[in-house]
């Protein structure tokens, strides 16, 4: 429970932060973050189950309430603090402004510390091998890279170390030939020991409050805390959590070739033979047993290859995917799966050792370097396509008879005729009950849009949630003054959005709704339909910025422009801009959305959802195409007004908002802007 001292210590920190920040405004909704997240880590309503799911609308303050709230009662506990983020944008928020802002006004003694994964890292005495044998890895490419500036700027700390802080980006190849990953770059090896990644982990041990994002932390969860704090001693901030289920399932879905595996299994077979006369002969008996399992790898993969081949016209005509109806794969496949599982696992143990092998005997300097490096290039590249093929093959064998717990389906890559096999769960709330929700401390899980049409059942239901009785849900309504600041328009339409003729009826009527000497936002459902109108209206002299012509920041920077000089501006968007993009005041008055963003089932995972649905009775179209749907459509409303000084107008031009039973539902879902329907 939160002690009196305790209440008086987060009032004490609110009155000062209150009178620090510039511009600020009392907030209700506010207080009543602070006040019931505090309530629910505390144990106040559940003494267990501390669990707590948060939709806290725009502008209302939810990263302040939440360090309020949760960092005072964890140091008072002793227990850690893991934020973790979605997007790369709110973690570099948290970390050079609201975290550093709280600690300075808090007067509360902690320390915070970004967590990025491995693959985030350079290892520098790679860039050091780079930069004095440039022979043994340049290629015409790039053989005029300069890492001696690279060097420089690591030793004076223009340059952290990792990938995001570099001034230039670097290509991808460039990139794989530093990073640092676990072979090249050991602690236990004394010119490693500085290493960004590894200064980047000591300062993970003293933090108090870790920022990490959803893919590390369910890595992490998934290895069993090698990097964070253990679930019982933490108490989780899940900010953006809308987005954790789906970040879940890409996580625990794999993927490997079906085809051409021969390719780099033979390949295995010559590196083996060159590290057999390289290495000592004492690992001659680890090198002999690993071929044996490349063979037996090999000979195990190549039916499955003959199977493809003879299914590849039934599977590919017009589409380059084709999904396994109720997960069943070809007999085959069946057959194959569990053995393929256990021998790329054993296959890929034995790799492990004979990589340590190498890696010791190059830090002994006991090998030619170029050799050594070339072969260890090779081993890395061998230990990825094992790993692949273990994951997809291990999801494979997982019964799916009685119950479908899978979305299973091949794809053929056009450029390299290679068919790829992919397993994603349709599910992922047993994994994060199991790996999260039962042994955490507390967790709270918040976002602008948790709800799908006012109801947290289906966030409930897709994080699994629907068991722990100490749930607790409050939804807190942004701040501002929407009936005041702006409207909801639906003109009306002749045409249904699936109807041909939209397109044309768009091209009549959006030029109606792009004001001059403002600054506008129009979103499409869809990228062709975006071009084609695009196409139009600049037949008819309007200069737009258009998705896909240039970078999303250089299409922003051109319309701050504009807006800067009164002149008209007019973005083009799709999906992607409608969320996460922050254009206030000036920078978007008007904003159009042309037409409901119904995500069509053509993804294999989203058809096979479907299917899982329909099989049990359900209606997937309203369990699960008009909660997706109505969320969406918040989140592109939610462009609009992102100060309480803004103000604007919305235009939808889809009339089913109007004309469907769904419609009425949806609208209701939107923040309570004014509404002029014209119908």
């Amino acid at each position: 429970m939160l002690s009196d001292q305790l209440k008086s210590q987060i009032r004490a920190i609110h009155t000062r932060i209150k009178t620090t920040l510039p511009n600020y405004q009392p907030r209700q909704g506010q207080n009543q973050l602070v006040a019931e997240m505090a309530k629910i880590v505390s144990g106040t309503y559940h003494r267990r189950e501390r669990i707590g799911l948060i939709e806290a609308g725009t502008g209302t303050g939810k990263s302040l309430a939440y360090m309020l709230a949760v960092i005072p009662y964890a140091l008072a506990q002793k227990k850690k603090v893991v934020i973790a983020t979605a997007t790369v944008a709110l973690q570099e928020q948290l970390v050079n402004k609201d975290l550093p802002f709280f600690q300075q006004h808090s007067k509360l003694l902690f320390e915070f510390s970004l967590v990025k994964g491995r693959q985030r890292y350079a290892c520098i005495e790679r860039v050091r091998q780079q930069q004095k044998h440039p022979e043994l890895f340049a290629t015409a490419n790039d053989a005029t890279f300069d890492w001696q500036k690279l060097l420089d700027n690591w030793q004076q700390r223009k340059w952290l170390g990792d990938r995001d802080t570099l001034a230039t980006p670097l290509t991808e190849d460039l990139w794989q030939r530093i990073v640092a990953d676990p072979l090249h770059c050991s602690k236990t090896d004394r010119r490693h020991m500085n290493c960004p990644f590894h200064l980047a982990r000591a300062e993970v041990s003293n933090a108090d409050v870790l920022v990490v994002n959803h893919a590390l932390l369910l890595a992490d969860l998934s290895s069993g805390n090698s990097i964070l704090p253990p679930p019982e001693e933490t108490l989780y901030v899940i900010d953006e959590a809308h987005h954790l289920p789906d970040s879940a399932r890409e996580f625990f879905a794999a993927q490997a070739q079906l085809t051409h595996n021969s390719l780099w299994l033979e390949k295995a077979a010559k590196t083996i033979q060159q590290l057999i006369t390289l290495l000592p002969a004492t690992v001659m008996k680890e090198l002999l047993r690993f071929d044996d399992s490349c063979n037996e790898l090999n000979s195990l993969l190549k039916p499955i290859e003959r199977c493809v081949t003879e299914f590849k016209p039934r599977w590919f005509g017009e589409k380059t995917e084709y999904r396994f109806a109720d997960a069943a794969l070809p007999k085959l496949f069946q057959q194959q799966a569990e053995q393929l599982a256990q021998v790329s696992q054993k296959t890929l143990t034995q790799l492990e050792k004979i990589q340590q092998h190498l890696q010791e005997n190059v830090t002994e300097q006991q090998l030619p370097l170029k050799q050594s490096m070339g072969l260890l290039q090779e081993l890395g590249y061998l230990r990825q396509k094992i790993e692949q093929q273990q994951a997809l093959w291990q999801l494979y064998a997982a019964e799916q008879e009685k119950n479908v717990y899978q979305a299973r389906w091949v794809e053929l890559q056009n450029q390299s005729q290679y068919v790829i096999g992919h397993a994603c769960p349709l599910g992922v709330a047993n994994k994060l009950e199991q790996l999260l929700f039962t042994d955490a401390f507390a967790v709270i899980l918040c976002s602008a849009t948790l709800t799908a049409l006012n109801s947290f059942q289906y966030i409930k239901y897709d994080l699994g949630l629907t068991q722990f009785e100490g749930v607790q849900t409050l939804q807190v309504a942004s701040p501002f003054a929407y009936a005041e600041k702006g409207q909801i328009v639906i003109p009306k339409m002749q045409t249904d959005p699936t109807e041909q003729a939209y397109t044309n009826e768009l091209v009549t009527l959006l030029p109606t709704y792009l004001p001059d000497n403002q600054a506008s936002l129009v979103l499409f459902a869809s990228y062709w339909q975006m071009q084609q109108v695009a196409e139009a209206l600049r037949k008819k002299k309007f200069s737009l910025l258009v998705q896909g012509e240039a970078s999303r920041q250089a299409l922003l920077q051109l319309h701050g422009e504009n807006c800067r000089h009164n002149r008209t501006s007019i973005l083009f968007g799709t999906q992607s801009f409608s969320e996460g993009l922050d254009l206030p005041g000036k920078l978007l008055t008007n904003l159009v959305i042309t037409k409901l963003p119904f995500a069509v089932p053509t993804s294999p995972l989203e058809e096979a959802l479907a299917e899982a649905i329909t099989k049990k009775g359900g209606n997937a179209f309203l369990q699960l195409t008009i909660p997706a749907t109505s969320k969406k459509l918040v989140q592109a409303c939610g462009r609009l007004l992102r100060q309480e000084q803004d103000e604007g107008r919305i235009v939808i031009l889809d009339r089913r908002l109007v004309s469907k039973a769904y419609g009425s539902a949806m609208l209701n879902a939107l923040p309570p802007f004014r509404r002029q329907i014209e119908y």
